[in-house]
């Protein structure tokens, strides 16, 4: 069983290993590989350490020790080691970059992805490519090492393995791939980069753990099964054409189905605490999240919490980011602003584009969080109005766009955490609700474009829907689809490629936002930028590899 991914200095029982580790993940310019392990050199990996650093990449900077598991981070050069984190660093990529959130911040190339301008020396994007570089060795290393320790266990590092080269070959397309540890690994083309995760999920679904919704009372919380297989699959079908220009959309809505009809659940049940009331919808992003009905929706959640899985990077970046403190999103106190203690950063919030998607005709009230969602007439809509201006015309003022209520550490029943300076909310990197959209729009894509009332996937919408009390549509188009990917997961790291996805990011799409392509009013870029430059130290590192087109 992972040891509740417990600060990983804690968890490695030899000396040899955490200098192992050390090699592994000590730089971040040798792309899968500088070569960590002489043959000379006599060391014993501890596979139980091995296995929980494999998921301690999704949760934490770092080794982690004192008061934060960012310290010591695997991925060095930058000042603040909470930023280097995995879900803070993709989040920037697939979100700052997109008609959902723009941030008021500048440092470390934020700025060049408000705007779409980023290029090979962006130093986000440069972190982004090393956290995952980092995270496919450790895998690489606990398969080489450790496979014959336990079926399960080596098939779910395979799992997260394949899952970071999804993210990877998202990101940056043709990627340096190798399953190895010890050589420069050779440049893969993206569609070779699909094969390979393809293949690796049917072959390891067999010994994955039968699919079971789990709170964190539970064995196995936080923990792969066959659910997150399927989800990954039903993922990469739906993207297959624009990663090999061959279309998956049947497979993409037979995966899905797998896991709508597994004992994940979308959560449906709502809580009230005195005048607070907490949606479904709600409850997923708060602070007892993994211990409430919320967590059966959890395919793959992320632990935090604030007594010993600390980061700057996961749940508190996406709380502190998104409020000022002059913000108060619990109803019955008005002194209090997101849960946490001097947690209101003032960087991260939505772009108008977002807002629009609730009130389309651009009349968004100027109210609190609690007020929003019944004027809107759907639950998602957690946003602060109030002293805010809809429109960014200063892309660095905080109060330039509407500020995202939506992730906050609040307990459902109104009690605190042990650490209030810390989250106590898990990050859902996969949830049931994905299988839905997946299910939708796979089935429009195979009916003309369109769902109507004889519709499975029509069917699945309004399910969905109808757990934030929005109301169903007589008729989805791809477009009303491609709207409801941004209502249901915004700010969740799934926007860039959904919108490469519906022909609405680069190129000539015609489809623009506020700041795209660094104009106000939004203008076409280049679809080179697609994908991210490989960065220019990665090229420097290893001759194998050869830029993106455009940059």
């Amino acid at each position: 069983m992972i040891m509740n991914l417990k600060y990983i200095s804690n968890t490695i029982a030899s000396a040899a290993a955490i200098a192992l580790l050390a090699l592994v993940t000590g730089s971040c310019t040798g792309d899968l590989d500088n070569e960590p392990i002489s043959p000379k050199i006599d060391t014993e990996v501890n596979a139980d350490g091995l296995f929980n650093k494999c998921y301690a990449i999704f949760a934490m900077a770092g080794n982690g020790d004192g008061d934060s598991g960012d310290a010591n981070s695997d991925v060095k050069g930058y000042d603040d080691e909470g930023m280097t984190n995995f879900i803070r660093m993709m989040w920037n990529a697939n979100e700052l970059t997109t008609d959902e959130a723009i941030c008021s911040w500048g440092d470390n190339g934020i700025s060049q992805l408000n705007v779409n301008t980023y290029d090979n020396a962006n130093q986000m994007m440069k972190g982004y490519f090393a956290r995952l570089a980092l995270g496919i060795s450790n895998c690489n290393l606990y398969v080489e090492q450790c496979s014959d320790v336990d079926a399960t266990r080596t098939a779910e590092i395979r799992f997260l393995r394949a899952l970071l080269y999804s993210y990877f070959t998202d990101a940056f397309g043709n990627i340096p791939f190798s399953l190895t540890i010890g050589s420069k690994p050779a440049q893969a083309k993206r569609a070779e980069v699909y094969e390979w995760i393809v293949k690796e999920l049917l072959e390891i679904e067999p010994a994955l753990a039968d699919p079971k919704a789990k709170t964190s009372a539970d064995a196995g919380y936080g923990r792969i099964d066959k659910a997150a297989c399927w989800l990954l699959l039903s993922r990469m079908y739906l993207n297959a054409k624009v990663y090999t220009g061959k279309e998956e959309w049947e497979n993409a809505r037979t995966y899905a189905n797998k896991v709508i009809t597994s004992p994940y659940q979308l959560n449906t049940v709502s809580k009230d605490n005195g005048e607070d009331h907490w949606s479904a919808y709600q409850m997923l992003f708060m602070g007892d999240n993994g211990e409430t009905s919320a967590a059966k929706e959890a395919i793959f959640p992320v632990i935090q919490n604030s007594k010993d899985i600390r980061s700057y990077g996961n749940m508190l970046f996406l709380i502190a980011s998104t409020f000022k403190d002059d913000m108060h999103a619990l109803k019955s106190n008005p002194s209090a602003v997101n849960g946490c203690v001097s947690c209101a950063w003032a960087g991260n919030r939505a772009r108008a584009d977002l807002l629009r998607k609730f009130f389309p005709t651009g009349n968004v009230p100027q109210v609190a969080n609690y007020e929003m969602p019944s004027l809107a007439n759907d639950d998602r809509a957690i946003f602060w109005g109030i002293d805010r201006k809809l429109d960014a015309i200063a892309p660095t003022a905080f109060t330039n766009g509407y500020s995202v209520c939506k992730f906050v550490n609040f307990k459902t029943d109104g009690s605190t955490p042990y650490n209030p300076s810390y989250s106590d909310a898990d990050f859902f990197l996969m949830r049931v609700a994905e299988a839905y959209l997946n299910y939708a729009e796979a089935d429009a894509r195979l009916n003309g474009g369109s769902l109507t009332s004889d519709s499975d996937g029509k069917k699945k919408l309004d399910d969905l829907r109808a757990r934030s009390s929005a109301s169903a549509k007589a008729e989805y188009t791809l477009d009303d689809i491609c709207d409801e990917w941004s209502r249901e997961f915004y700010f969740e790291g799934l926007r860039r490629p959904t919108l490469i996805r519906f022909g609405k990011f680069g190129g000539n799409c015609d489809y623009n936002w506020q700041w795209k392509g660094d104009k106000l009013e939004g203008q076409n870029f280049s679809a080179d930028k697609n994908v991210f430059a490989i960065p220019v130290n990665e090229l420097n590192a290893n001759a194998n590899l050869k830029q993106n087109d455009g940059y």
